[in-house]
């Protein structure tokens, strides 16, 4: 990890996620009919749901097509999903021109190859520890955790505490 993460992370505006290795432990499972299941790990969506009242926008961008990813983001009222995506750093640069963002003001978290050219341009590079080791060179940040394990809350954190604004977040939930 690069020693200017933090510095990095201050900058944020938006978090842009990959789905498969991200927010889930990046299996796939199929029911007999056909139908897929992912597992979304709880504490990643209440992280989630924390980055939006801080004031973040939130993204999506995954290479493939899921209903399970639909209703995902619907449940947490992420805006910006993005399915289907062969070119991240496209889909992401125009998000970028249409909010008015630079690349420096925007964080991607993602674990394999796919991920590699929106990685090289954003101004924060994460990825979990199961992510392919040349996504973990090109990072600014390595999480602990594995993607699905609750590397994307330990991300959040980090972006959070670097603004100064994690234990404004975590107030709401904290007795007096």
């Amino acid at each position: 990890m690069n020693a200017d993460a933090r510095t990095r992370a201050a900058r944020i505006k938006l978090v842009a996620f990959d789905i498969d290795g991200v927010m889930t432990d990046g299996g796939l499972h199929y029911t007999n009919d056909g139908g897929e299941l992912k597992t979304f790990n709880v504490q990643d969506g209440l992280g989630l749901k924390l980055m939006q009242r801080a004031g973040f926008a939130l993204a999506i961008v995954t290479g493939r097509n899921s209903g399970v990813v639909s209703a995902r983001a619907a449940d947490l009222g992420i805006e910006h999903v993005f399915q289907g995506v062969g070119d991240k750093e496209a889909t992401v640069a125009a998000l970028l021109d249409r909010r008015g963002l630079a690349w420096e003001e925007c964080a991607f978290m993602g674990d394999d190859l796919i991920d590699l050219a929106v990685m090289g341009r954003c101004g924060l590079a994460i990825a979990p520890a199961n992510a392919r080791l040349i996504v973990k060179e090109c990072a600014h940040l390595l999480t602990e955790a594995g993607g699905g394990h609750g590397a994307v809350r330990e991300a959040i954190e980090f972006i959070l505490a670097a603004q100064d604004k994690l234990a404004a977040a975590f107030a709401p939930y904290l007795k007096p």
